[in-house]
């Protein structure tokens, strides 16, 4: 008959030269005829210790500072110390009690929805709602109808009037991300809303007027899309009130440290792991990167290293990142360029999988079928070799 008991953490023991040091014991009980046997195995956990105790000053300080943040800005789920971005937190501040509107620039991942969350949060409008709207992902023949809304009858389909997203905005704040995909003609008439505040449903003839803060984003260079005419320049001019500046994550490293900590936190509560530790190599690789898909990119490699790791001490696995990859896209001369190398690399770091908890949508977060008509767009497909052809 063979028995184990383990003896939980709090026990001490002395090393050959007198040093006291943290242990964990198991002992092991094997019976033989006439003559118990006992077995005493003692683990210096030491090093585990001081692991843990690092991780939960991380976590404590992290908490300190978003709790900081939360209360000289009442900023919450902007996590970060840098003074990158804390100019940005300033400037928040600055136009949040204001009327003005407000466009976001940044790269894609890099949290620009959140800050328009803090500017409406910190606004008089508070108490009323906060309408978002993805400028990228409304099918073209129906945007006027989920701007304005339409009465019953006015296409195909329409067997009930529709309440627009301006319409439940009023008083509020409207949220138009992906601004520089909207179309020219819709253009047009988003800028007679910031002018003259009205606007006509769809199969309408009455004029509703509206009373809403209007705040953009965007991760395209719209004056650029205005010297192309893709682009109107007097709605770019109105927009562009207030611009805010989101810098992308390789721009503010000191963030990494306790925004892994953060997820890791997140996850670990979400998926029912018990991780403790996250080696400072481990941080060290993430600091080093530059994260092309920024603070989204980021969450998605911390999530599934949770998933990976099977202990208590945070494994990346497969998924270490490669360090550099932006300094190519830095280098490019157009948007179409940029992100066909954006892509390129997610693909080449993932071996080519498109869909799939590691394939390059997840890691880019977009959906695969997203990146499958990107991919086409900009000529982008593996050849022999694991090269690709663009």
């Amino acid at each position: 008959m063979f028995t184990r008991r383990s003896a939980p953490g709090g026990l001490t023991a002395i090393r050959a030269d007198g040093e006291t040091f943290a242990a964990e014991a198991t002992v092991s009980q094997v019976d033989i005829p006439g003559q118990p046997l006992f077995a005493i195995v003692l683990r210096d956990i030491e090093e585990r210790k001081r692991a843990e105790a690092a991780l939960s000053r991380s976590r404590r300080e992290t908490q300190y500072l978003k709790e900081e943040i939360k209360t000289q800005h009442n900023f919450d789920e902007i996590i970060g110390q840098s003074r990158e971005l804390r100019s940005v937190l300033r400037s928040v501040e600055t136009v949040a009690p204001t009327p003005a509107t407000v466009l976001i620039l940044g790269e894609t991942g890099t949290g620009k929805e959140l800050i328009a969350r803090a500017i409406h949060d910190l606004s008089s409008a508070r108490d009323r709602p906060l309408v978002k709207v993805n400028c990228a992902t409304l099918p073209a023949g129906l945007i006027e109808s989920e701007l304005f809304g339409h009465e019953r009858g006015a296409f195909t389909g329409a067997l009930a009037r529709k309440i627009g997203r301006f319409e439940l905005a009023d008083r509020g704040t409207i949220f138009l991300d992906e601004i520089g995909d909207l179309p020219l003609d819709m253009q047009a008439k988003l800028l007679r809303v910031l002018q003259e505040g009205e606007f006509e449903r769809v199969g309408g003839t009455r004029t509703m007027k509206v009373n809403v803060r209007i705040i953009a984003a965007t991760n395209r260079h719209l004056e650029q899309a205005v010297a192309e005419e893709r682009f109107r320049a007097d709605l770019y001019y109105r927009l562009n009130v207030f611009p805010v500046t989101v810098p992308a994550l390789r721009e503010r490293k000191d963030d990494i440290p306790p925004l892994v900590n953060y997820f890791v936190t997140k996850y670990t509560r979400k998926l029912g792991r018990s991780i403790r530790v996250v080696p400072d190599d481990v941080v060290g690789a993430l600091v080093a990167y530059d994260w092309p898909g920024n603070i989204r990119e980021l969450e998605n490699v911390v999530e599934r290293a949770v998933i990976l790791t099977q202990n208590s001490t945070l494994e990346l696995g497969g998924w270490l990142p490669r360090s550099g990859p932006m300094s190519e896209v830095t280098r490019v001369s157009t948007l179409d360029e940029a992100q066909r190398q954006h892509i390129v690399d997610a693909l080449e770091f993932t071996n080519w999988q498109v869909s799939g908890d590691r394939g390059a949508a997840k890691l880019l977060g977009i959906k695969p079928t997203t990146l499958s008509s990107r991919m086409k767009k900009l000529g982008i497909e593996r050849t022999t070799g694991g090269q690709f052809a663009s």
